[in-house]
């Protein structure tokens, strides 16, 4: 069962916990501190946005102190101008530099997608990190594998994505599969919770995005997640924990360019109802 605690010096009763929880959950009788609905304590999710949000600190939960959270320092914030450039100029990096991608960056990275948004707050993304370039090789081969099996059944994949093409690169000493990338990201979770895909996604794209940030560059590992989801050659080289399923990855690196301009797109179909 969970429970607030309130310092009720610090508090002004000004209310704002209980507007932002997501439950519904906060209540304030008669001028009284924040307190739980009596009966709902359960459904707490132990998001924070309560501790978070109090301008005073006043809120804690059992196991989340106010004076343990980190403050948002409004000098470090982006402006829209900074986070345009960021969106825009994010780019595919499929051509990586021979340099080894650091241990700490990758758990850098992690960390910070960790924060991504999950279902409930339920936080069941987990992750496998792969930075051994002969690891990486073997996964490569084993999905070329995969990539001649299904060209040999006539499968309509192969036709769609010219995998003939794939196997000629492979067998040329090139690496269509995984670009020769140092180090890949993968997200799992447990093959029975619902939202797995989606969590696993914004938490990779959260990656994807920060990679700049650190000098890396990332690329959305498609032959992987196919071979992933479907050849047990790979499934068991992957070996995620019993129950878990692969659900996306990013192959990771230095990039070995530099891009200097932003490709234009098409404009975005959108519908207004207002």
């Amino acid at each position: 069962m969970r429970h607030i605690m309130v310092d009720q010096k610090a508090c002004k009763h000004d209310g704002i916990c209980t507007a932002v929880c997501p439950m519904s959950i906060i209540e304030m009788k008669d001028g009284s501190v924040p307190n739980l609905v009596a009966g709902l304590e359960d459904l707490c999710i132990s998001c924070g946005h309560c501790v978070a949000v109090c301008p005073h600190g006043a809120l804690s939960l059992d196991e989340m102190k106010a004076e343990d959270c980190p403050s948002i320092k409004a000098e470090l914030k982006i402006d829209g101008e900074q986070a345009e450039q960021l969106f825009r100029s994010r780019r595919s990096i499929r051509v990586y530099s021979s340099k080894t991608v650091e241990r700490e960056k990758l758990a850098r990275l992690i960390d910070m997608a960790h924060y991504a948004p999950t279902g409930t707050n339920s936080q069941q993304v987990q992750w496998l990190v792969v930075n051994s370039r002969e690891q990486l090789h073997a996964l490569a081969a084993g999905i070329i594998d995969m990539l001649r099996y299904l060209i040999n059944e006539g499968h309509p994949l192969a036709k769609a994505y010219r995998l003939e093409r794939s196997i000629a690169a492979w067998e040329a000493g090139k690496d269509p599969v995984l670009r020769g990338a140092p180090a890949l990201v993968v997200a799992h979770a447990p093959k029975g919770y619902p939202l797995a895909q989606v969590d696993s996604t914004i938490a990779l794209t959260f990656l994807d995005l920060a990679a700049p940030m650190v000098g890396l560059g990332a690329c959305w590992a498609g032959f992987f997640m196919m071979a992933a989801a479907q050849w047990p050659v790979l499934q068991e080289l992957l070996a995620l924990p019993e129950g878990n399923a692969c659900c996306g990855a990013l192959m990771i690196g230095y990039p070995k360019y530099e891009y200097h301009r932003v490709p234009l797109r098409k404009e975005a179909v959108v519908s207004w109802r207002e």
